[in-house]
């Protein structure tokens, strides 16, 4: 499925990215720079931002697109389901800050109740084998979370021994599978952490999560192998040296 060719004609220069995903930064639409560029719609059809040189239909090509209203990370937060009718290609939603591989969004302008909703209700309605690409690339930092809310959880061992080694080798964690997230993602795994968050109420237990990740240290940052290396070669002594 040529997703790329798609969002390509979407994304114009990179600061669309943020368009398409958060109407809770509409401001980005009405005053931004790119805001003489494009209409930007919502899930009941709505505009949000227009300047008349382009318009983003619900299709291109044969490629159907769906705005999904998600609130929790944001007041108006949206993301994008894209699928070709009779394709073998599995459906691509693109997550924003709502659900992140191996984790969710913070709770800047919504509510757990949202959260819970958009995560549960919203996006986990879609199918099962719809792959997931998320607006962060903070996969091994979420699923370290993961392993300490549920240590015994094989499938998040191997997939955080999988995104370390992706990280080191410097390449991407997304996208992710629906599926998969639902054997992982401790936000979508609220049932199996009551005992962990001491929680029975699902929405409950999304809360004391979010909560506990929001608490949850900062791992610290490896130094870059190749500055490391350029250092022992002298080669940034030029730049270190006093003025």
């Amino acid at each position: 499925m040529p997703y790329a060719t798609a969002i390509n004609r979407l994304l114009l220069q990179p600061a669309l990215v943020q368009l398409l995903f958060k109407k809770g930064q509409r401001s980005d639409v009405m005053n931004g720079e790119v805001a003489h560029i494009l209409e930007v719609w919502g899930p009941g059809g709505e505009v949000w931002g227009r300047g008349g040189a382009l318009t983003l239909p619900r299709q291109f090509g044969a490629i159907r697109v769906r705005c999904l209203l998600t609130p929790g990370h944001t007041s108006g937060h949206v993301c994008y389901f894209m699928w070709e009718d009779e394709s073998p290609d599995a459906p691509a939603l693109f997550s924003g800050d709502t659900l992140l591989v191996g984790g969710c969004g913070r709770l800047c302008e919504g509510t757990a109740e949202q959260m819970y909703a958009a995560l549960t209700g919203v996006l986990g309605a879609l199918p099962k084998e719809t792959k997931v690409f998320c607006g962060h690339e903070c996969t091994v930092r979420n699923l370290k979370f993961a392993s300490k809310v549920e240590p015994e959880n094989e499938v998040v061992k191997k997939k955080l021994a999988w995104a370390k080694r992706r990280d080191d080798e410097d390449l991407p964690t997304v996208p992710s599978t629906l599926q998969e997230e639902f054997l992982y993602n401790p936000f979508l795994r609220v049932e199996p952490l009551q005992r962990f968050t001491g929680k029975t109420d699902p929405v409950e237990v999304l809360r004391t999560l979010r909560a506990e990740k929001d608490r949850f240290k900062k791992p610290k940052e490896r130094p870059n192998p190749q500055a490391l290396l350029a250092l022992e070669w002298g080669l940034l002594s030029p730049f270190l040296e006093k003025k």
